[in-house]
């Protein structure tokens, strides 16, 4: 069976850093932080924590009538998808093949959970005997996925992934297969999460991993891989990719934006929260083999590098386990200390800037590195980017608790 190349065609992302995938490069090559002090839109609030918090209005897309129907993850996830399927030049609803041939792989952490926060404030705060009429189908985990594909028309496969921080990682790997095996010609694929309530982020705290807020800067309480790390810092955000067959993008002149060319996923299978660097390094190497490259192919890895002293330690000695003596050789950085740990967004938003990366020749830094950990000793682009590099193939790496991991491969497209 000869397998589909499959290629990117459109890139959405909306974040802290703002709205636009180009605009969340540009913010996080300028080493911005979309970082403050967390402000909840209820008497309830949380003044000593910090968050990724998208501060402007969404752009204009849903019809007021439509909005109880969507949750802030929706709108999250619509406004990136919408970016994408713009940018790939496709239209919609009007062609029965592309409607049968199209799908829609999406991933989140807790879907609606705002909704669902609204609807037990209103039980049990306000004394209301009924939650809005629209809470089962604003909240529902696959409720961003359903509201896409029928914005787009696409009937083909639509997919829901729920498997904590690599959620919409793994959307985006999965599509990747379902185009490789023919079982779509175009696939919109990505991420959306808003867990930014009382509820989530008081369930976060509880587990001891979340960042203290930096009184005097609060914008620099996200530091992966630096010695005084003290934890992640939450964030919100969605990220989309159009992913077609190569045979597909051609036929209709589609601007090819880069290749997917690997991808692998795999468990750790030993504890909930404790990252294995042996899992982690199952992931890296399954997608170096499915992109049929060596250790010496990748010259850039966006890291998980949520901020955690366990998890940036683990990944670390993943890398160093399947890269070998290439391991100081690469760069690697974490955009997590300026948009924040978008938890079932962070695998697409990730691997937008990753694409981003490649299509620009420019390493976004690791912000905020400005005291070394002796056993994190990699190549971390500490403080600054580095632009005008020669970038051939990089990865894309998203680790979760229950022991989930994904890498992703992307590359420059030749026709060869």
């Amino acid at each position: 069976m000869t397998l589909e190349r499959v290629v990117i065609t459109g890139l959405g992302a909306v974040s802290a850093l703002g709205c636009g995938a180009d605009t969340n490069f540009e913010q996080a090559l300028e080493g911005h932080s979309g970082i403050d002090f967390l402000t909840l839109p209820s008497e309830r609030q949380r003044p000593a924590t910090v968050a990724a918090q998208i501060r402007f209005p969404l752009p204009d897309l849903i019809k007021r009538a439509e909005l109880p129907l969507f949750d802030r993850f929706a709108q999250l996830g619509w406004t990136a998808a919408h970016e994408a399927l713009q940018q790939s030049g496709l239209s919609t609803g009007t062609d029965t093949g592309l409607l049968e041939n199209s799908g829609v792989f999406w991933g989140t952490g807790m879907g609606g959970a705002g909704t669902l926060e609204a609807g037990y404030v209103d039980l049990f705060v306000e004394g209301k005997d009924r939650v809005r009429p629209m809470s089962i189908v604003a909240s529902m985990n696959n409720a961003a996925a359903a509201q896409i594909a029928m914005r787009c028309g696409f009937g083909g496969t639509v997919n829901n992934y729920s498997s904590a921080c690599v959620s919409s990682a793994q959307a985006i790997g999965e599509a990747y297969r379902h185009i490789r095996h023919g079982y779509a010609e175009r696939v919109l694929a990505g991420g959306s999460e808003a867990l930014l309530t009382y509820g989530v982020v008081s369930a976060w705290d509880a587990l001891r991993v979340l960042a203290p807020a930096d009184a005097e800067h609060p914008e620099r309480s996200c530091r992966p891989f630096s010695g005084n790390r003290s934890g992640l810092v939450l964030g919100e955000g969605g990220a989309a990719v159009m992913l077609e067959s190569l045979s597909s993008a051609k036929s209709r002149g589609a601007t090819i934006l880069a290749e997917l060319v690997g991808y692998g996923t795999s468990n750790d299978a030993v504890h909930i929260t404790k990252p294995d660097p042996a899992g982690q390094g199952r992931a890296m190497r399954m997608a170096l083999a499915d992109a049929k490259l060596s250790a010496t192919g990748i010259d850039y890895i966006n890291a998980h590098g949520a901020g955690t002293p366990a998890g940036d330690l683990a990944e670390t000695e993943s890398i160093k386990q399947v890269f070998g003596d290439s391991a100081h050789k690469l760069m690697v950085s974490s955009t997590k200390s300026m948009h924040g740990h978008t938890l079932g967004a962070a695998g697409a938003l990730e691997f937008v800037m990753t694409v981003q990366t490649l299509r620009n020749k420019a390493v976004p830094p690791t912000a905020f590195l400005d005291h070394a950990d002796p056993a994190c000793d990699l190549d971390y682009v500490p403080l600054h980017a580095r632009r005008n590099q020669e970038i051939r193939a990089a990865m894309s790496n998203s680790f979760a608790f229950g022991g989930s991991n994904v890498a992703l491969i992307v590359q420059g497209f030749t026709e060869d």
